[in-house]
């Protein structure tokens, strides 16, 4: 692991420095050739091992390390095509640190440690804040500058939150396996507050409520290839941390309120997500405030227990794909269209006709309609709500899925269909791009028409509590 860090670290670095779109090109087939070569390594023979005493190579980890590998090498290459043209220094800065930021997010799947992971996603504040800060407007600069305010504020009271197990526990070390050993001994009281810190610290990162502002303002702001990346990459390693700290608590009498308190964060993110996807008038915003609904839903699946537990993991999993191949076509409709306003855009279905179906498709599948592989997992928690008799959840998750269903249909059928009120002659479109942007799509549509039998393993080990 300490070797697979100092490459990316100093192959990222080393990206500050080129003076050429080629040279930055080369630096990113080398730094991804580092995370190929890593990858088949812990496949063939690092799994089920630790490095350096505070990293572990398990199943959950292994997962999300393979979707970010993917997901960030499509977000590093259309970056270089979306921004070719632009100011080299900007792009250098941008691409160096699109690199060290799936470098943290890759440390943050695997440590081992409570205060490692906590300082893994504090350095993807960081990252994010200067990619975020990309285009170097005004509204860039505050985007960036509340990113960094509110996710430090955040990572501190998950620090805190962290403190507090550690003072319940009595431990000498905070290494996930010692925590997990002393939780049930530990003082109730102090496991719920600590659980309580955690979760809503980390929610910035997760973009769960209360702190899921601030992740929609990042995509907002940051270019479309760079969401891709914070909006399932990162949001992956927020969730990681909180799930390991769920299992943490698995074996302690509160867990029965942990749970309690994950449905009521599930439900309220849905519900922030399927009534601002009504209110929002811009579509990056609009694909960020899905990713809020989406990680509404795996709560719920935390929540509920039982099979919800490994459909709210297959469901985080599916979103990865699905999500960053509809941030990567909306980086194709600011070519076209430079902007991103709903009740302006249209008639893209005649300009970009492969973007457009990679639009209507991922629609289909982001709002879980067969063959998309988030109505299996949805199904799966909905079924278990129902075998919880839990009417309440139930009767929410519905309402709520109806809403979010009519709204972004509405809004994509929009975009493709409805006259375009912006420009008169939109530039030309790069289809190459919407072509690439299918891929991880087709991948997401695969899993839903069938799951292989080494991933379901790899989920029922991940959910295992």
């Amino acid at each position: 692991m300490i070797v697979y860090l100092t490459l990316s670290i100093l192959i990222a670095a080393s990206a500050f420095l080129l003076r050429s779109e080629r040279q930055l090109f080369a630096a990113g087939a080398a730094f991804y050739a580092v995370q190929a070569a890593f990858a088949v390594r812990i496949l063939c023979g690092l799994y089920g091992t630790t490095s350096a005493g505070v990293f572990a190579f398990d199943a959950a980890g292994t997962l999300f390390y393979l979707l970010l590998t993917v997901v960030s090498a499509f977000a590093y290459f259309h970056s270089e095509a979306y921004l070719k043209g632009s100011d080299i220094r900007q792009t250098r800065t941008y691409s160096a640190l699109l690199m060290l930021l799936t470098t943290a997010v890759a440390g943050a799947y695997f440590s081992n440690n409570l205060a490692v992971t906590w300082i893994l996603l504090e350095a993807t504040t960081l990252c994010s804040a200067g990619i975020v800060y990309h285009r170097r407007t005004a509204q860039a600069l505050e985007a960036a500058w509340k990113y960094l305010f509110v996710c430090s504020t955040g990572i501190a009271v998950a620090y805190l939150g962290i403190l507090l197990l550690c003072a319940a526990t009595k431990c000498d070390s905070l290494s996930y396996e010692a925590v997990a050993a002393a939780i049930p001994a530990a003082n109730p009281l102090y496991l719920k507050t600590a659980f309580l810190l955690i979760l809503c610290g980390y929610s910035c990162k997760v973009e769960l409520f209360p702190l899921y502002t601030v992740g929609v303002d990042a995509n907002f702001a940051a270019p479309s290839p760079g969401s891709a990346l914070i909006s399932t990459g990162l949001v992956n390693a927020g969730f990681l941390a909180v799930f390991r700290v769920y299992k943490l608590l698995a074996a302690s009498e509160v867990f029965p309120w942990v749970r309690n308190v994950l449905l009521l964060t599930g439900v309220l993110s849905l519900v922030i997500g399927a009534l601002f996807l009504r209110r929002t008038n811009n579509y990056k915003r609009f694909l960020s405030y899905s990713t809020v609904e989406n990680m509404g839903i795996a709560a719920i699946g935390l929540g509920i227990g039982g099979i919800g537990v490994w459909a709210a993991i297959f469901h985080v999993a599916c979103h990865t794909l699905v999500k960053s191949s509809l941030f990567l076509q909306m980086a194709v409709v600011r070519q076209v269209y430079d902007g991103y306003r709903i009740n302006r855009l249209g008639d893209y279905i005649r300009i970009n006709r492969v973007g457009a179906v990679g639009l209507l498709t991922g629609m289909v599948v982001l709002v879980a309609f067969p063959p998309s592989p988030l109505f299996f997992s949805e199904l799966l928690i909905l079924k278990q709500v129902v075998a919880e008799s839990n009417w309440w959840v139930m009767a929410a998750m519905i309402l709520l899925v109806c809403i979010v269903i009519y709204s972004f249909c509405s809004r994509m059928i929009r975009l493709c269909y409805q006259p375009n009120q912006d420009q008169l002659h939109p530039s030309k479109a790069d289809r190459a791009l919407s072509w690439s942007a299918l891929v991880p799509l087709g991948a997401a549509i695969a899993l839903g028409l069938w799951r292989p039998e080494i991933l379901t393993e790899l989920i029922s080990q991940i959910a295992t509590l």
